[in-house]
């Protein structure tokens, strides 16, 4: 059965991180709304691609809450701390086999049966530019309100020890919701006639041996799409290709043992040195072969005695021995790769970033020492204002970089440790080509147990006896 596109995604936004609920959900519904918390206007209005927007109230929220900008201001007046949690964000990749109106009944009911009807407030936006990636964000209130409408607490002292009034920060919930969407997806996908599924699981718990690739994201799809390489789609197409070598590999390996199964109904082992040396004497009397082709012969036979004295294989069942252990090792090989892979992708998203925060820290610094106001009243003329408009790109690769690192350093971004991360990206690509190397190895031995079985295949189907001796016939 195919399976469609399984992504599900969960922030928290804090306002220690830099966040802003009010900010967060103008852009998600490309709107225009005012911070009270801090003056911003935040305006998206030019945004395109938003294609449905909706607010769901639990049943004690006031209904003033289903006004965008009164439900994330009240959100930001009540939270006084700093380092306050100000929404939660379910992020789902819409199946693209449902039409729009499917999309918006799949969420609204995904929506009202996990987080509605468990008290909290969902903002949900619906997102489709028409380039295969459709997909919502489900911004969610992380505070309770009470019967009389009020905001109530997030936790409470019981006997001197701090108990949470929601079951909301559970850490079971992720793997609720995430089975919850699949569940729900499926379940459309089969009422509207569709054979693709989705899985929430990971590869590993649906029993697939594969490396599994990284969610692109809007901006890198987009970017794909233009013929653009990004970071990403480069991580999954190397991915891609290491796992078609590792499928292409194991199944070899499988057809060898499932050969040696068939084989191991044979009443006395079978002689490898003696079959070999059958052959190549047959092939060099025969005199059917040029004189090339018998020089090649000579080679890969002298190549197989070789594999069988190396391993100390002189019988099926040595070479079935051996067999079983190349399974063990390109299992182990995927295993090992998996760590490594996704460490090399995160640890070069770390200097990535260091690397901008560093190269536009100085110009991110002028900006900030510029003094917000006019400074020529005549043509009222805002030099700061002016300054970001010629330095946007420098600026907002600062800003991203800034709130990624925090995001990954605890908050702390003076200095990034990029000398720390360069060290280890080199130390892990030097492992990930040693594991290749063993994968290459590996390769070459299962071509040796081929050739073996080749030579066994060509001396039985060709001797009538040898057959009816072993009990192949």
């Amino acid at each position: 059965m195919i399976k469609a596109i399984y992504h599900l995604s969960i922030k928290i936004f804090s306002r220690g991180k830099g966040h802003s609920a009010v900010s967060k959900a103008a852009y998600r519904a490309a709107e225009c709304i005012k911070s009270e918390y801090d003056g911003k206007i935040n305006d998206y209005t030019r945004k395109t691609g938003v294609v449905y927007i909706e607010i769901m109230l639990p049943k004690n929220a006031p209904p003033e809450y289903a006004n965008r900008s009164v439900l994330w201001n009240s959100v930001e007046k009540f939270e006084r701390y700093k380092t306050a949690q100000l929404a939660r964000e379910i992020e789902v990749a819409l199946p693209r086999e449902l039409t729009a109106e499917q999309h918006r009944e799949l969420v609204r009911e995904y929506v009202k049966h996990n987080f509605v009807d468990e008290g909290m407030c969902a903002d949900i936006a619906l997102h489709d530019k028409g380039d295969g990636n459709p997909h919502a964000h489900i911004m969610l209130t992380v505070r309770p309100i009470e019967s009389n409408g009020k905001w109530g607490v997030k936790s409470c002292n019981r006997n001197g020890i701090k108990v949470p009034t929601t079951d909301w920060n559970c850490r079971a919930n992720p793997e609720i919701w995430r089975e919850s969407w699949a569940v729900m997806c499926n379940d459309y996908l089969e009422q509207n006639n569709h054979t693709e599924r989705i899985d929430h699981r990971s590869y590993a718990r649906q029993g697939l041996e594969q490396i599994p690739t990284v969610h692109l994201g809007v901006a890198a799809s987009q970017i794909e799409r233009k013929g653009i390489r990004t970071e990403r789609g480069d991580y999954n197409r190397n991915v891609a290709v290491t796992n078609s070598q590792l499928r292409q590999l194991k199944a070899r390996i499988i057809k060898l043992q499932n050969w040696l199964v068939e084989d191991s109904k044979t009443p006395k082992p079978l002689t490898l040195y003696d079959t070999i040396q059958e052959t190549l004497s047959r092939k060099a009397q025969s005199g059917k072969s040029q004189y090339y082709q018998d020089i090649a012969n000579v080679k890969a036979t002298a190549n197989m005695l070789m594999f069988l004295q190396k391993n100390n294989i002189s019988d099926m069942s040595d070479l079935e021995n051996k067999v079983n252990s190349m399974y063990k090792k390109q299992s182990a090989i995927r295993e090992e790769l998996k760590p490594v892979e996704r460490r090399l992708k995160t640890l070069n998203e770390h200097i990535k970033q260091s690397e901008c925060f560093k190269k536009y820290k100085l110009i991110y610094e002028q900006y900030q020492a510029i003094e917000s106001g006019f400074a020529d009243k005549l043509f009222k003329r805002n030099p700061k204002e002016d300054f970001y408009e010629s330095h946007r790109t420098e600026i907002t690769l600062f800003e991203s970089a800034d709130r990624y690192l925090k995001e990954h350093l605890n908050g702390k971004v003076k200095s990034p440790p990029l000398k720390k991360w360069r060290t280890e990206y080199e130390n892990l690509s030097a492992k990930r080509d040693t594991i290749y190397r063993e994968y290459y190895s590996l390769k070459d031995e299962v071509k040796d147990a081929e050739r073996v079985k080749r030579s066994v295949d060509e001396v039985l189907r060709e001797q009538p006896k040898k057959r009816r001796e072993y009990g192949l016939e």
